[in-house]
């Protein structure tokens, strides 16, 4: 037996099963926060840009692997586009999470996949293949399997609603056209995704501020610190945990890249959604149909089978004359969006 394949099994098993545990935790602490303080999603939201940008600071000074870019105005409008699309991305996706159930979460946002096929088709000016375009179809399926109308939620109690299904495709998008900005952007941060993952978040934060002030929710804060039916101590508590398991989410998503192979990305990434699903039934007492457990299955599925067409065509063929290899954006769009809930 080679003895170093034994370390390696076990990092590759610490990574992923951190990845999931903190993403899992992303979801459902997101969602107690949520429940707790509704009135509060962009004050929560900004609490966790800037504890990330905190953070950032903070790991620069203990380890010189996480470099912090020079402040300077010309990279910052180079980037605004990314970091605009960002924090709309963002806002887009906590309010979805805000209105629907923790296990719905991910049908909610089950568009992510055939969006950012078809938004990096179109920057590419490309036709993808066929067998990227069936996961895309198995995907945009199990979405609508999900979505469709259904007895047994019109009277449940946390019905989502139709602004929710809205915010949750509007978010689907923005990562779809994050995706593509994230590949253009990256080298005016010197191709350095620690130093993208601070801009973002500096610059979400001061892009989101204004809109706090606008919305009333300052107020707001004041008026429930007064209530004695508020709960202050799971918003404060989220608002550290959320932001703190959002940097590690950061970290772990790079060591995931380092450690491990898309075949292992994707059975992680469909276990996830099956404990997620699993634990929104136990925690929040969540509605789980018919309708629903087909959309989630058929959601993985499809995004299975794409792992695995991509898988394929970056397996190692004999030396021969063959076009450049070219950035997975649609990966890229996937990995981003079990991090958003909302990551750093």
């Amino acid at each position: 037996m080679d003895t170093k394949a034994i370390p390696h099994q076990w990092q590759v098993a610490g990574v992923v099963s951190f990845y999931m545990g903190a993403a899992l935790v992303m979801v459902f602490v997101n969602k107690a926060v949520l429940n707790s303080s509704p009135d509060l999603p962009l004050l929560f939201l900004l609490i966790q840009l800037v504890l990330a940008v905190l953070l950032l600071h903070g790991a620069a000074r203990f380890t010189p692997k996480v470099e912090l870019p020079r402040i300077d105005l010309q990279t910052a409008k180079k980037l605004a586009p990314v970091t605009t699309v960002n924090v709309i991305g963002l806002v887009f996706n906590i309010l979805c999470l805000r209105g629907v159930e923790a296990s719905f979460f991910q049908i909610a946002r089950g568009l992510v996949l055939p969006l950012t096929i078809a938004v990096s088709s179109i920057h590419g000016h490309s036709i993808p293949p066929s067998r990227v375009l069936l996961a895309a179809f198995v995907v945009a399926l199990g979405f609508f399997f999900g979505v469709a109308p259904d007895s047994a939620v019109a009277n449940w109690r946390d019905a989502p609603s139709q602004s929710s299904l809205i915010y949750g495709v509007l978010s689907s998008l923005f990562i779809a056209i994050h995706a593509v900005l994230i590949k253009i952007s990256l080298p005016y941060a010197h191709n350095s995704t620690i130093q993208l993952a601070y801009w973002q978040n500096l610059g979400s934060a001061i892009f989101l501020a204004p809109f706090i002030l606008f919305q009333g929710e300052f107020t707001k804060l004041f008026e429930l610190y007064h209530s004695p039916t508020w709960h202050a101590e799971v918003f404060v508590w989220g608002s550290l945990v959320t932001g703190v398991f959002g940097f590690l989410l950061c970290v772990a998503g790079l060591l995931s890249i380092k450690v491990t192979s898309p075949v292992t990305h994707m059975f992680s990434s469909a276990a996830r959604t099956a404990i997620q699903t699993l634990l929104g039934v136990c925690i929040f007492d969540d509605l789980l149909t018919r309708n629903r457990i087909a959309s989630i299955l058929v959601i993985a599925a499809g995004t299975m089978y794409y792992t695995w067409v991509k898988s394929q065509e970056s397996a190692p063929s004999p030396p021969r004359a063959a076009p450049v290899p070219q950035d997975d954006i649609e990966a890229n769009a996937i990995d981003m969006q079990e991090k958003k809930a909302p990551p750093p």
